[in-house]
């Protein structure tokens, strides 16, 4: 028996989750960033960064709410991995 949720469990969740998503920004036409804190401290207590990897997976695989397709949002969350910043390079103190 494998350790850890069953997939089954997690897909379902995954799925309800995304109805709420398109619920609180398609119905209600709250903000992104109001609802995804809604999500993650209110409804399903997973964090900001969990809850955003699974709609952009869910729009990604191009599942539907009640035969509705979601567009991909504009905003999908800051980004996680750090960006390159050029080095400037400074003049030697002791040449």
């Amino acid at each position: 028996m494998s350790k850890g949720r069953d997939s089954k469990l997690i897909e379902a969740r995954n799925r309800r989750l995304f109805e709420r998503y398109f619920y609180w920004t398609e119905e209600r036409r709250l903000r992104f960033d109001d609802t995804i804190r809604i999500l993650s401290n209110e409804e399903f207590y997973l964090s900001e960064s969990r809850v955003l990897h699974i709609i952009r997976d869910m729009i990604k695989r191009g599942e539907t709410v009640d035969g509705k397709q979601m567009k991909a949002p504009l905003f999908t969350g800051f980004r996680v991995t750090p960006s390159r910043v050029k080095k400037v390079s400074e003049p030697s103190l002791f040449p």
